[in-house]
This record gives structure tokens, sequence and C-alpha cells, in this order.
């Protein structure tokens, strides 16, 4: 029987980790309500993907959630048509993103983004803020501000409260519950090699087709990305990912986000 059989907690839990992102195109999101984290955060992958408002009441319900919001999408705009936005269960707070461009249309991807979410920061005052290509404008917001975990983390959030910034800060990370370095790979070598500084240091192809980046990768490639993970990414068993989660935690960042690159059933 499992540490957490007999003490009836989950393996994410034990982590430390203060909140679950879910993504709505791969898992039923009110699974959530299973999994013992307080927090739970659903991201966007558009329209047709966004939860029915009987699940997001009920797990508002349960637990405190946060509903990812795109500014600049017909429906969420602040400025403009926010139906969508109104539709949501009073109780869901919001993350408020730019919004990425494969959710977006053209019209959409042309609007501005720093009047968008300073207005839509004044509708939701308790909002968290994404950063992502917009550090600035999330940064002058004040709310609290929503970044990926990156290879320099702790250096930004250190510098961020030494030069005073005492508003929170929330981290949201990839997280796989392993040390299986082929489950790793296959979980989140792609979205590591993604990031520019990865996306710079793998070989170029060869003339048998792209560079593998899951658990196929071999040689140089493997080695890179075998650093990489462990830089975008939470990896590893419980106690390694618990002592990464307290090291962010101590450098001043006060929400680590997990989502489950393996799916829930690997963070049970």
């Amino acid at each position: 029987m499992s540490m957490s059989e007999t003490t009836g907690e989950s393996r994410l839990s034990r982590t430390g980790v203060d909140a679950l992102a879910l993504k709505p195109a791969e898992c039923d999101v009110s699974r959530a309500l299973d999994v013992d984290v307080d927090v739970v955060t659903v991201d966007y992958e558009g329209r047709e993907h966004v939860p029915d408002e009987g699940t997001l009441r009920e797990l508002a319900a349960e637990k405190t959630l946060r509903v990812t919001t795109p500014v600049r999408a017909t429906g969420y705009d602040p400025t403009g048509d926010r139906s969508l936005d109104d539709a949501l269960p009073g109780e869901a707070g919001r993350v408020l993103v730019a919004g990425h461009g494969a959710y977006l249309d053209d019209d959409e991807q042309a609007k501005g983004v720093a009047d968008r979410l300073g207005a839509a920061v004044a509708r939701h005052p308790d909002a968290w803020v994404g950063t992502e290509s917009v550090e600035r404008v999330a940064l002058a917001t004040g709310a609290t501000q929503f970044e990926l975990l990156s290879r320099s983390s702790l250096r930004d959030v250190r510098a961020l409260r030494a030069a005073g910034f005492d508003g929170e800060v929330a981290l949201y990370a990839p997280t796989v519950l392993t040390e299986d370095e082929d489950a790793v790979l296959d979980a989140v070598g792609a979205y590591a090699a993604r990031r520019g500084p990865v996306r710079r240091a793998l070989p170029d192809a060869d003339g048998d087709g792209p560079v593998a980046t899951d658990a196929n990768a071999v040689g140089r490639a493997r080695d890179v990305l075998s650093k990489a993970v462990r830089d975008y990414a939470l990896v590893g068993d419980v106690a390694t990912v618990r002592e990464r989660v307290d090291r962010l935690h101590d450098a001043g960042v006060d929400h680590v986000v997990a989502y489950p690159a393996r799916g829930l059933e690997h963070v049970r």
C-alpha cells in the first residue's frame, strides 16, 4: 500500500504545490473534485472547450476556481463584447491572459493588450495576470503575476522582491511525478523544446526528419532535453519535486500551479 493510500493524501498534494491546472481539451475538469488541492485553474483552449456553466459552478462550490480568459477574444473583451465573461459563474476568479494566437482569429490578434488587461483587472481586482510576452504590461497592473516556470524563475522572483514588488506571484509548472526518463520526455520534452534557449541548443535536424523531442530523442538532443525539462517543469519523485517547490516558496513565489502533464491518474 502506498503512502498516499495510508495517509489519504495524493502524491500531488505531498509535493506542496498550491494549485492544480487543467486543460479542458484533455480531460473532464470535474475530475478535479477528486484531487486534494484547494485551488483549480482551468486553461483556455478555444470556445469549444470552455466547460459548461454547471461544471464550473460545481467546481467553484468545492474549490477556489480560476478560469483563464483571453482579453482579446470576442466574448471576453472588457472593452467590447464581454458576454462570455459575464456568463461565467460569479464565484469563479480569473486568470487574465493576452491569449495564444492559436485560439484567436486575425482580428482578435490585432487588438491591443495593455488597455484590455487594465480594464479587465478593474472588473476583476483579484485576478491573476499572465505575463507571457507582456511582462511589463502585466507588472503595471499590480495584480498577481502569473508566470511560467523557467530556468531563471528563482532569480527573477528574488529580483522582483528585492526591487520592492509586494504583490503576489503565481508560477505555472508542468509536473511529471516520475523518474522514468522516457516518460518524462514523452510528457514534457516537446514543451521544453519550444522554449527559445532550448530550441537554439538542440542540434539541427538531419535528413531523416525533425529532431525527436520525446522518448525517441538520442545523443546531444536527449542530453539537452533531459536538462531542459528540469528547467521548465517539475520533474522527479515526490521528494524531489517537494524540495524544488519549497525553494520556489522560499524565493517569494506565493502559488505554485501544477499542470499534470501525464494526466491526473499519474498524480493521485
